[in-house]
């Protein structure tokens, strides 16, 4: 079953109730289904279209390097940022599932830099090894996975209550899904923006 994430997202329940109704055949399920949105998103595009700069009046990133907080995402960008996001949702719920404290004061997280790709192989070859980490995180977990929570902020626990590993995978993913409708409208930009110098 793929994840419906409306409610967590919504706030309508907790993290840890969300979590319980799904097991892992279901994140597993819901891990692939990411990349399979992926992978048929850019499958009728070329190397231009996966790099083109979009048009986004909300676009607002205070973590951008200075000047780039305010510019459009190219489909590249969108997916080095949601895998990298994943990964670390995967990462993290491994580190919890084997019973192992983390205080989450250092990120399990690497991104790769999207100014580096600038082709549509190198996304492919991207997806394909977000694939194979996020199964492999999967497969790190024992049996029987700890209940063990991850250390977030109070106003983060007063939100969404705590994270056990299925709930912290859980969310790397919502946030990933979260950008899907953003990646089509760039898309349909960047397919528009095609037609248009075709027809100069």
């Amino acid at each position: 079953m793929v994840i419906d994430f409306t409610p967590l997202r919504e706030r309508k329940v907790k993290a840890g109730e969300f979590a319980s109704r799904y097991s892992l055949a279901d994140i597993r399920e819901t891990a692939v289904a990411g990349i399979t949105f992926m992978r048929e998103l850019i499958a009728d595009l070329d190397d231009a279209d996966v790099t083109f700069d979009p048009i986004d009046p909300e676009a607002n990133d205070p973590h951008a390097r200075p000047g780039e907080e305010h510019i459009g995402w190219s489909i590249a960008h969108l997916i080095v940022h949601v895998t990298a996001s994943t990964e670390e949702g995967a990462a993290l719920a491994s580190v919890l599932a084997r019973g192992i404290p983390y205080p989450n004061d250092v990120r399990l997280r690497y991104e790769t830099d999207w100014r580096s790709v600038t082709k549509k192989s190198t996304l492919e070859q991207r997806l394909n090894e977000s694939l194979r980490m996020r199964l492999a995180f999967i497969d790190s977990m024992p049996d029987k996975p700890s209940n063990a929570t991850v250390k977030r902020s109070d106003r983060f626990v007063e939100l969404y209550g705590e994270t056990d590993y299925k709930a912290t995978f859980i969310f790397g993913l919502m946030h990933e899904f979260g950008h899907h409708e953003q990646m089509a409208e760039v898309k349909r930009q960047a397919i528009e923006g095609r037609k248009a110098v075709a027809a100069r």
